[in-house]
């Protein structure tokens, strides 16, 4: 019955209420201890911060790095995973995406040779690796690139 039922004993907690007197455990300092940055208001330090220690990223040059925001991020499809489309058959992204294989078209799709394939398929995708195309086209199967665009509609 819906009405009857809670949640689990101790599963929900009181929230603790601090600068609520003395009386409650929690007045006075309200459990931030006395004085110094940590019990200001806003008296946070962003990550990496070390006091004006002169911190540790900036100590090691070579630990900076970059990161490219441009890269092309890739859905990434297994050999092996194709095997539950029917010989013969056609693997299109879409195709994909409704098996479950994919979640999105929303980034381009690779296939990579992990796993096995035994029967012929033709299959569409942005990216092969030469592994995953050899391994297609040695079991009778056929390879095509499509563009990047193919997702979204012409207009």
């Amino acid at each position: 019955m819906l009405e009857k039922l809670s949640p689990a004993p101790g599963a929900r907690k009181k929230p603790k209420r601090v600068g609520r007197g003395d009386g409650s455990g929690h007045g006075t300092y309200s459990g931030r201890g006395c004085k110094g940055q940590k019990s200001r208001a806003g008296g946070k330090t962003r990550p990496g911060f070390e006091g004006g220690q002169l911190p540790l990223i900036k100590r090691l040059p070579q630990k900076r790095g970059f990161t490219n925001i441009f890269k092309t991020q890739y859905s990434t499809v297994n050999i092996g995973q194709l095997s539950v489309f029917e010989s013969g058959s056609e693997v299109t992204p879409e195709k994909l995406v409704d098996s479950g294989i994919v979640k999105s078209l929303n980034r381009p799709i690779k296939v990579l040779a992990g796993g096995e394939i035994s029967h012929p398929l033709t299959v569409k995708a942005n990216r092969f690796s030469a592994a995953a195309k050899a391994k297609i086209e040695a079991a009778g199967g056929k390879t095509e690139e499509v563009g990047h665009g193919h997702q979204s509609k012409a207009g």
